[in-house]
């Protein structure tokens, strides 16, 4: 059972966004800081950030919705729903990996927690990522 009404439900879940999320944005400033310039949310694939002439993909990853191993957990109510709905992502996350490494594109993903501890650390990854790839 939900300790929320299902109109209060719906409105926390209309707000949740896909796009523009705060640890993606915080991950973008840091990546301007850097000079590091980026296209959102690009091609088929919906990449987060990506820099496509040195083919890589970065992915700001939310700790619930792509189960973190440190901050994840298993909401209580409507299990039948969630279990399934956060593997689903877990896995959809995987294949698109694979097809993006298939079309030579490196792949990294940060987690929610990582980016607002030390975003400057994910963007000097990001930034000895595109010194490691070439065009």
């Amino acid at each position: 059972m939900d300790s929320v009404s299902k109109t209060v439900r719906s409105r926390i879940m209309s707000s949740i966004r896909a796009k523009h999320t705060k640890p993606e944005l915080i991950l973008r400033k840091e990546l301007r800081l850097a000079g590091i310039k980026y296209r959102l949310h690009y091609g088929k694939e919906k990449i987060d950030i990506a820099i496509p002439e040195r083919k890589i993909a970065i992915f700001a990853d939310g700790c619930f919705w792509h189960q973190c191993p440190r901050h994840s957990h298993i909401p209580k109510s409507n299990k039948k729903y969630w279990l399934p709905k956060l593997q689903k992502n877990k896995n959809h996350a995987k294949e698109k990996d694979l097809r993006l490494r298939k079309r030579g594109w490196a792949t990294a993903h940060f987690w929610e927690h990582e980016i607002n501890k030390n975003p400057k650390k994910c963007a000097l990854k990001v930034f000895r990522l595109t010194k490691n790839t070439s065009f």
